[in-house]
């Protein structure tokens, strides 16, 4: 007996395997082939992508015991409100509660609205606190644009240091424009999860934010020298002025200041772009006296003068038809080279430099750094080749060896000082300490030359320029129980075309100088332009003194000596 086949089940069975294989077959594309492209599909649902910028890193400095660190620059919520006027029903009752918040009147507000088809902004600058007010009144049809300001807190204190950020958003001039690259926030693309993904999403990602810049700056020195500057001011009525306080071992910058200044909150209302420059690194002057110091340096380390050389001063120096004269038309007679410090006498330096060649006296002044730039990270430094002297005839090198006639930026003076404070090495100025980022940090090194003269020059100009201080001029600039070591300068002011010098009442005076003398830990300088008293030691000298004795105190520098001990026989 044939058994009969059932066609149904079999076609049903095989139908069924073909819609199994074709299921599995599409799994496996689905699951294996194509899953790359459908874990991103799934990752797209589950992320949200945006085009962010970060913020601008913040600019401080060295506070006080009570605060550690000073904001100089940092970024403040600013909005921008605007509406559309065809999402506004009731523009009376609109413009009558909006009134109420911010700076314009209900009339203004709707004309404002009835002159415009598409969205009009209504305020820009809005403070948090006044933003905060209008989100209150719940307005329909307000839309608000979070656009942060760079805002300075201490005003105009540091201007030509920090700079600003320009209408660009970019720095400009100062700490600002020279680091703007680190300070600046980055573009980028930021994920924020959702779904099931956020409870399990990672937010370690690479912050976008500028990185935060701390200056060498100590703030009550700075704050003490601005004060300083705008008190010689009233006193003086010095046309400009510039101080600088610094670590003659290091180079690092504890105080730059500058006068005058400007609000860089307000930077726009300046009528006068010249007030943005950093004087001290940005503006050249001939230094005059406080030149005498290299001279020196040069002849003794040359082995053709000591400190106790003499010549015999006559009160002038001819050269063809040109005369030098001393300050005031003095005249000392037989002098020491140390005398000649002390008195700043013009012929003196002259009868130093002419010790050497002038090709070994350009070389010293190369070496000390006079005739390219400090490298000092600020924006904008300036500096003199002086190619006019180094090709020029005796009369040139013999003004030059008392200052004149060769161009200088305070900066350069100071880091040649430097030099001699701290055995004869250069250092390159810094007035970045620290460059921070989240938990990443790194620190400016200290860049030291090796001593570019020697240890007996170093020695010998030491001791010369501690009697400047304590004899020179009366010892108006001796601090009592202190030995420092400095130099006066009282320098012509050349005129805008280059030929000849403005009038004799017409000066930048000035003083520099380091201590305590054997263990210098602060050299300052003062450069003050057009006092109206006759020489620096009336108005550079006071100004350093009360700045110097402020250091002594606020650091509690131990003195040298017992200034009330009596002497001895």
């Amino acid at each position: 007996m044939k058994r009969h086949i059932d066609w149904r089940i079999i076609i049903i069975l095989i139908l069924i395997f073909i819609i199994g294989a074709a299921i599995i077959g599409r799994l496996f594309f689905l699951q294996i082939l194509e899953r790359k492209l459908f874990e991103a599909q799934a990752l797209g649902q589950q992320m949200d992508f945006n085009n962010v910028v970060g913020s601008r890193g913040q600019i401080l400095c060295a506070g006080s015991q009570e605060t550690k660190e000073k904001s100089l620059a940092i970024n403040k919520d600013s909005w921008t409100i605007s509406v559309n006027p065809k999402d506004i029903k009731d523009k009376p009752a609109f413009a009558e509660a909006l009134s109420k918040a911010i700076s314009q009147t209900k009339e203004q507000i709707i004309s404002e609205l009835e002159s415009a088809d598409s969205y009009v902004v209504i305020q820009k600058n809005l403070p948090s606190d006044d933003y905060n007010k209008i989100k209150a009144l719940n307005l329909k049809g307000l839309s608000f644009e979070n656009i942060p300001q760079r805002f300075y807190p201490q005003g105009q204190m540091l201007s030509q240091v920090l700079g600003f950020l320009g209408g660009q958003g970019s720095g400009q001039y100062g700490v600002e424009g020279y680091y703007e690259d680190v300070l600046k926030g980055k573009s980028g693309v930021t994920e924020e999860s959702s779904g099931i993904n956020f409870l399990f999403s990672n937010d370690s990602q690479i912050s976008l934010n500028g990185s935060d810049v701390y200056l060498t700056i100590d703030y009550n020195i700075q704050f003490q020298a601005e004060q300083l500057l705008v008190a010689e001011q009233k006193k003086d009525g010095i046309d400009a002025g510039q101080i600088i306080v610094m670590k003659p071992d290091t180079g690092k910058i504890l105080a730059l200041a500058n006068f005058p200044n400007f609000d860089p909150n307000n930077y726009s209302k300046e009528k006068d772009l010249g007030i943005f420059q950093n004087s001290a690194v940005q503006k050249l002057f001939e230094p005059g006296s406080i030149m005498k110091s290299f001279t020196m340096a040069a002849a003794l380390n040359e082995g053709k003068i000591t400190p106790d050389t003499t010549y015999v001063d006559t009160g002038t120096a001819t050269f063809g038809s040109q005369t030098i004269h001393n300050f005031a038309n003095e005249v000392y007679g037989k002098q020491t080279m140390t005398q000649v410090l002390e008195s700043s006498i013009n012929t003196g330096a002259v009868f130093a430099e002419q010790q050497i060649p002038h090709k070994i006296f350009f070389d010293y002044i190369d070496k000390f750094g006079f005739n390219e730039k400090t490298g000092i990270d600020l924006q904008g430094e300036v500096y003199s080749r002086n190619d006019l002297l180094k090709n020029g005839p005796d009369i040139e090198f013999a003004t030059a060896a008392f200052g004149q006639g060769i161009e200088l930026t305070p900066m350069q003076i100071a880091v040649g000082y430097c030099a001699i404070a701290n055995g004869g090495k250069l250092v390159k100025p810094y007035i970045v300490e620290k460059i921070a980022n989240g938990k990443d940090a790194t620190y400016t090194k200290p860049n030291v030359s090796q001593p570019i003269v020697s240890q007996q020059t170093i020695t010998q100009l030491n001791s010369m320029l501690i009697n400047v201080v304590d004899k020179g001029f009366n010892g108006v600039a001796k601090i009592p129980g202190y030995y420092f070591a400095g130099k006066t300068g009282t320098a012509q002011i050349p005129l805008k075309n280059g030929k000849g010098y403005m009038p004799d009442n017409n000066t930048i005076q000035s003083f520099v100088a380091y201590g305590p003398a054997f263990n210098p830990q602060f050299l300052i300088l003062v450069k003050l332009d057009n006092p109206k008293v006759p020489k620096s030691s009336l108005s550079a000298v006071p100004v350093y003194k009360q700045l110097a004795q402020y250091i002594i105190n606020y650091w509690q520098i131990p003195p040298d000596y017992d200034a009330n001990a009596k002497p001895t026989n």
